[in-house]
């Protein structure tokens, strides 16, 4: 079964959303904007989500996780929690 490990930022704005992924494109730290930035948990650790598997978080996430190439940031990717950037870390098939 397909398992991927992505990190991601949650904000509450699709504007907000892409202003960070401008500063992202621009040479800003993922990380860093995740820990200052995001809503959810997990920006405490740069926005690192572990290792999970399809069907394990939203429809429209996975979407992105399991299609989008790795380490490539893809968004804003909007959900019932908000808008997310996200990357791909790893993924096997």
């Amino acid at each position: 079964m397909a398992q991927a490990a992505a990190r991601h930022i949650l904000v509450d704005t699709e504007e907000k959303c892409q202003d960070l992924m401008n500063r992202i494109s621009a040479g800003e730290d993922f990380a860093a904007l995740a820990s200052e930035h995001s809503s959810c948990p997990s920006g405490r650790s740069g926005g690192a989500l572990g290792t999970f598997g399809p069907g394990q978080m939203v429809p429209e996430f996975d979407q992105v996780v399991f299609s989008a190439d790795v380490g490539t940031v893809q968004g804003p990717v909007k959900t019932q929690f908000g808008y997310h950037l996200l990357e791909v870390t790893e993924r096997s098939d």
